[in-house]
């Protein structure tokens, strides 16, 4: 009897443990009783009545990250290529999760392709290859709406790759070879042009130097042709004002010495000898000292007979 009691014991002290439930951080559970929604249970710990009330599910509330597999589809201009996408998604409410839709990630995944289908479907292929954030953008949207009566929020969709036809991509390689092509010409030609510019505006400015250099050496010249001019002058001046002061200075001695006017003939004599300085074949003497050039010649005449 008493090993009954004990057996009996441990069954319910199990049961009791099972009926304990601690739901962790970022977690939720859905409970049912008698297979009908009950409640949803948050973080902490809860009690639950045995073998009526049941955990349908333990709801993951983090965000969640779907990597789907590439998907056929067909653009504008009817080339088909395969695109991957990157779904970012969380619950928000658990209840509508379970009980909204059979298989949420299968349901996101077929909204997925049938929404990147229409996107696409409604752009070329250089506006899809060129328009990632705009597609991304759109299906984000559509998906929110679409998902929101299961409970789920979609944060951010990225499309993950775009993958064109080998031929398609093929040509693109070829055009990114031209381009590439053209803009080294491009630059080629831009280089030379440049080089071309400055050979010639240092050639421009080499031939002002040497004018410049030109200008100024001529203006020296010409400055020092001056000076060396000014400076003669000064000379000649500055001779010609000594001569006229020896002049003066012998004339104010004459008249200092009260010479007469005989002497003063005479001296006016010895000027015109001086002027003519071997050089003249006729002067003319003024009548004022001819007497005296006379009585000149008669001493030198008389001189002359004595010896």
């Amino acid at each position: 009897m008493g090993a009954v009691a004990v057996i009996l014991a441990i069954v319910v002290l199990a049961l009791v443990i099972s009926c304990i439930k601690v739901v962790p951080q970022a977690h939720a559970m859905v409970v049912e009783r008698l297979g009908a929604y009950l409640t949803t249970w948050p973080v902490g710990l809860h009690f639950k009545v045995p073998f009526i009330d049941r955990i349908a599910r333990n709801v993951n509330l983090k965000e969640q990250v779907v990597d789907f597999p590439p998907q056929p589809v067909i653009t504008k201009d009817n080339v088909t290529m395969q695109i991957d996408t990157v779904v970012y998604y969380q619950i928000t409410d658990p209840k509508l999760y379970c009980y909204g839709v059979e298989n949420p990630i299968m349901a996101i995944e077929n909204l997925t392709a049938t929404t990147l289908r229409n996107i696409i479907g409604d752009l070329e292929l250089d506006e899809t290859l060129t328009s990632r954030e705009t597609i991304n953008t759109k299906m984000r949207s559509a998906l929110d709406v679409a998902t929101d009566p299961w409970g789920i929020k979609v944060n951010r969709v990225e499309l993950k790759n775009i993958i064109p036809p080998a031929a398609i991509r093929d040509a693109m390689e070829k055009q990114m070879k031209a381009e590439r092509e053209r803009r080294e010409a491009i630059l080629i030609a831009e280089g030379e042009k440049k080089s071309t510019i400055l050979i010639a505006e240092g050639k421009k400015e080499s031939a002002i130097l040497d004018a410049e250099a030109e200008k100024q050496a001529q203006i020296l010249r010409a400055e020092a042709v001056k000076e060396a001019t000014i400076r003669e002058a000064e000379g000649q001046a500055e001779a010609i004002l000594k001569v006229q002061q020896a002049n003066a200075d012998g004339l104010k001695f004459l008249k200092e010495a009260a010479a007469d006017d005989a002497v003063l003939q005479l001296k006016s004599l010895e000027a015109f000898a001086k002027a003519a300085d071997g050089k003249a074949t006729k002067i003319i003497i003024p009548s004022e000292i001819q007497g005296v050039a006379g009585l000149v010649k008669s001493l030198t005449e008389v001189a002359s007979e004595k010896q």
